[in-house]
Order: C-alpha cells, then structure tokens, then sequence
C-alpha cells in the first residue's frame, strides 16, 4: 500500500514493506540481460522492502516477471531502504535510465519528487510512477481507487463482526493510506451504523517505518483486539505482518490483507485460515499495460486509473471465508460501479 504494505500510503497503500532494505549504493540490485541489442530493457525501482515483501512490491513484480517472460525483455530491479535521502531515490532512477532502461518505474509514492526531477532529465525515457501523479510529460502515474476496495473490505468486516467492533491500522497517516481508511470506515459504518472502528497509524509524517515494523502492528492489533474488535484491516506494508500474526492469536477473530492475497503468502500460512479476504490492488496490471504500450512503440503516458470497474481492486475469496456473504458484497460492488454509492477518500 504504501504509501501507502505491500498494508504503497503512504504513500501507497500499498503497499507495503519489509524488513530488509538496503541503502542505494549497496541496494538489492537483479539483473538479467543478453547480448541482444534489440532486446526491451526495463528498469524497476521498488519501494521499501522490494521484491519478497508478499505485499505492495510484489504485485509489482508480477507485472515486471510477466513482461520479462511474454516480451523477452532484459530487466533491472533495484530497492529502497529505510531512512535514505530523495538524492538516493534520485541516483536509483538515473543510474536506470543512464542505462538504457525504458521504462523506468518506480513503485511508491516516496518516488515523486525524484520522478519528477529525473524524467524531465531524461525525456526520451518513459518512467512510470505507481501511487502518486506526475505533471512530467513523459511519465505515466498509475493509481488505483484504494478507497473503493477498501469500501469492500468494510461491508465484510460488519457483516462478520459478532458485536461491531472493529479495527484500521495504517503504516503511516498520509494521504494514501487514509483513502484505505476512509473507504473502509464507509464501507462498515453503511453496512452497520452501529458498529464502531477504531483507526490507529504505526507512523506519522515523514516517518515511513511503520511499513517495515511488524512488532508495531503486532501491538497495535493486540490494542485494538483487547478493545473488542474482532474484525482487523492493516493497511501497512510489512507492519501489516505483525497484525495478523496477533490477530491469530484471538478465537473468533478475523483480519484482512492488502495488496496481494496474503492468504497466499508462504510467511504467513500458519495463520491463512483467519485472514478473512485482502484488498487486493492490481499493480501488476498497471505496470504490464505500461511496459506493454512501450513494447508496441505507443507508450502511455497521464494518469492511468485502475479502478474497481476496471478490475484495478478487488477482494480475494481464498479459503471461502466470505462466500456466505458473497451476494452482499456483489451487491455493494455494482452500487459502486454505477455510481449509487460515492466512496469517501478521506475520514
């Protein structure tokens, strides 16, 4: 999320984020190439975490490692870490576009104002930026309506809520990660108009850590269920991690992922069967379309908007935990849709 997880916000939400990073001289640096000279050379730059984070970065592999295969393109992956300089974040992009990646994309938020700089540098190079908007003409921003899905989310935490308490925890209070929660409080407080939800932020600011601290979402979830929520959202990267892991941990509990299907995630299986759904935000389509349309020689450029129409968010139904409530939330998807139901992206 994070930016907001992988629970960009954040930013993006997502997504989100984890543990280890490395500084921009010493970053995980992936390469694969070939003496092709003709081959598509692409260059990813990830938010906190990188590749491995079974959340927000993730998803964006999977667009990249999509393109990779079905466009045999040459690429290179380099990650952020906690606590650097927009000078770092700006060196990362020009050391991939001096290199003759294109595109350049750059996953988070935290990217803007380096995308910003370093395009205009390079305006023969088409970047693109995942969770944040860019006014540079060769620069595709690609955003999702968090808030929608979050929306989802919130139908299906009051639906299964036994008293109606329930709980948002966020990496970090920005803007991004606040549409998580407004969408979510919408989409409960409509559904219930009793229930109450208690909203906690692990970090404030410029203070990105509570994307990578699963022990601070450990102890905010534990807050929040010893309040008698019973129903948990983390949108906060790897922090998101330590929620559900205390979420568990509480009979009759359920908690809810981001990004990616973190039912899925192979850290996470001991506690699958209390993950109730995850908003998933669909990166990796936004990154494939984007690399795609430079393939064809017709790059898009703008603000691409995924949005739940548009497949760009979605719930996950792995395990079969919401399938009681699925005509419900059918139900609040097509209000969505057809503009019945107007998502709030702020609190």
């Amino acid at each position: 999320m994070r930016r907001v997880s992988k629970i960009t916000a954040a930013c993006a939400i997502t997504a989100a984020f984890a543990l280890t990073a490395t500084a921009c001289g010493s970053s995980s640096d992936e390469s694969t190439s070939s003496k092709d000279k003709g081959q598509m050379k692409i260059g990813m730059a990830y938010d906190v975490g990188g590749r491995g984070d079974n959340s927000f970065n993730d998803s964006a592999a999977r667009g990249l490692d999509k393109a990779k295969a079905e466009l045999n393109a040459e690429t290179k992956e380099l990650t952020a870490k906690n606590g650097e300089t927009p000078a770092d974040r700006e060196q990362r992009l020009q050391s991939l576009a001096e290199g003759g990646y294109n595109p350049v994309i750059a996953i988070g938020f935290a990217y803007k104002d380096a995308v910003d700089k370093i395009a205009a540098k390079y305006p023969k190079v088409n970047f693109g930026l995942v969770d944040s908007v860019s006014d540079v003409k060769n620069v595709a921003s690609i955003v999702f309506t968090e808030e929608q899905g979050s929306y989802l989310a919130g139908v299906a935490a009051a639906l299964k809520s036994k008293d109606g308490q329930v709980g948002f925890i966020g990496g970090v209070d920005l803007p991004l990660i606040k549409k998580f929660a407004a969408g979510f409080q919408q989409g409960v407080l409509d559904t219930n108009p009793k229930a109450k939800v208690q909203i906690q932020y692990l970090s404030t600011g410029s203070d990105l850590s509570g994307f990578g601290s699963p022990d601070k979402g450990k102890e905010a979830a534990k807050g929040m269920l010893d309040k008698g929520a019973d129903v948990i959202f983390a949108a906060a990267g790897g922090s998101g991690a330590g929620s559900i892991e205390a979420v568990a941990g509480k009979k009759g509990a359920w908690s809810i992922g981001v990004d990616s299907d973190q039912a899925l995630d192979p850290a996470l299986a001991k506690y699958k069967d209390t993950i109730l759904t995850s908003v998933v935000k669909n990166v990796d389509s936004g990154v494939y379309d984007l690399i795609k349309s430079v393939k064809d020689g017709k790059p898009v450029t703008g603000v691409q908007s995924y949005s739940l129409a548009k497949g760009g968010v979605s719930l996950t139904t792995t395990g079969d935990h919401i399938k009681d409530i699925q005509a419900k939330l059918d139900e609040a998807n097509k209000k969505i849709v057809d503009g019945t139901v107007t998502v709030k992206t702020t609190t």
